[in-house]
């Protein structure tokens, strides 16, 4: 069995990193598995995502339009962006919190998000919304933003992992200072 994920936000959110420690994992358990991130904007702030596969029989990383089993958006617009990669059927998770694209700032528009939300809630057949906001102020850091999403990615129980062997691979992966914020944040929403 295939399993295709769509990870999308903004630099600076953790996409890179969550892609890694999902890849990570599937290495440690001999789950094949296949990635491939674009991140020339990542430091400007601009769109980052990351194709994974993960399943036997996999040739590339990339996969069409309309094959994603799980999309993970850290920001709305760029979940609607990356959305047409999701299946029918498929399940998007994705971040409340909106980030102001610099076109938008720059011309003076009004981005809440709102419309974003409403567009992944009339289109995807199920979705999880998760108050990143929320979850970054009750657990004390806006780093682990990219902990919690992965969490909630576990949740659906369509990655073939589960949180403790996710934080294997984290503790193996992340500075010892940080693991135990990073537990907090994975384990946040179970």
């Amino acid at each position: 069995m295939q399993t295709n994920i769509m990870i999308c936000g903004v630099g600076g959110q953790g996409i890179v990193l969550t892609s890694k420690l999902i890849a990570a994992t599937a290495v440690s358990h001999d789950v094949p598995v296949m990635s491939a991130e674009t991140i020339g904007m990542a430091q400007k702030g601009g769109s980052v995502f990351s194709f994974l596969r993960l399943g036997e029989g996999i040739a590339s990383p990339m996969f069409p339009e309309g094959s994603a089993d799980l999309l993970i958006g850290f920001e709305p617009s760029e979940a609607v962006r990356m959305f047409p990669y999701l299946k029918k059927g498929g399940t998007a998770i994705v971040n409340t919190h909106p980030i102001m694209p610099v076109t938008a700032a720059l011309t003076g528009s009004d981005y809440n998000g709102t419309d974003m939300l409403d567009y992944i809630t009339r289109n995807a057949e199920k979705s999880v919304f998760v108050d990143g906001d929320r979850a970054i102020a009750e657990i004390g850091s806006p780093k682990v933003l990219n902990m919690v999403m992965l969490g909630a990615a576990v949740a659906t129980g369509l990655l073939p992992f589960t949180l403790d062997e996710i934080e294997q691979t984290m503790k193996a992966t992340v500075k010892p200072q940080f693991v135990g914020l990073n537990s907090k944040a994975l384990r946040y929403g179970s």
